[in-house]
C-alpha cells in the first residue's frame, strides 16, 4: 500500500513546475511562467498545512474542498501582490492536480 511518506518522496517540485508548463494551454505559457507555478504550489502546500491536510503519520486519505482552496489561493495572491487572474490559478491548480495523478498521488474518484 502506498503511503504519504511514498508520495512525498516522489513528489518533486522541480518535476511539477516542468509538469505544469507542459499542461499549459499555449496561449497562457508566455503569461505563467515558474514563478507563478511555484508561488502557487506553496501556497497550496500552506492551504494543506494550515486545514491538517497533511499529517505524516496519517495514511488516511484527505477530502480537499477545491472551492475554498481556490479562494484561499486568490486571497493570498492578491495580498501579496502577485499578478494571477483567476483563469491562470485554475490551470494551475489543473495542472498540479494532473501531475499528482501522474504519480498516483491523486485518483480519479477524488475529483
Amino acid at each position: 500500500m502506498k503511503t504519504e511518506e511514498d508520495d512525498l518522496l516522489v513528489y518533486d517540485e522541480d518535476d511539477a513546475v516542468k509538469y505544469i508548463m507542459g499542461f499549459l494551454p499555449e496561449e497562457f505559457k508566455s503569461k505563467i511562467d515558474d514563478t507563478k507555478i511555484e508561488y502557487v504550489l506553496d501556497v497550496v502546500y500552506d492551504f494543506y498545512d494550515e486545514n491538517g491536510l497533511i499529517e505524516e503519520d496519517s495514511t488516511e486519505e484527505a477530502s480537499i474542498d477545491e472551492e475554498e482552496m481556490f479562494q484561499y489561493i486568490l486571497k493570498c495572491s492578491k495580498k501579496d501582490k502577485m499578478s494571477l487572474s483567476e483563469d491562470e490559478i485554475e490551470l494551475i491548480i489543473e495542472g498540479e492536480y494532473q501531475y499528482g495523478k501522474s504519480l498516483g498521488i491523486y485518483r480519479e474518484d477524488q475529483e
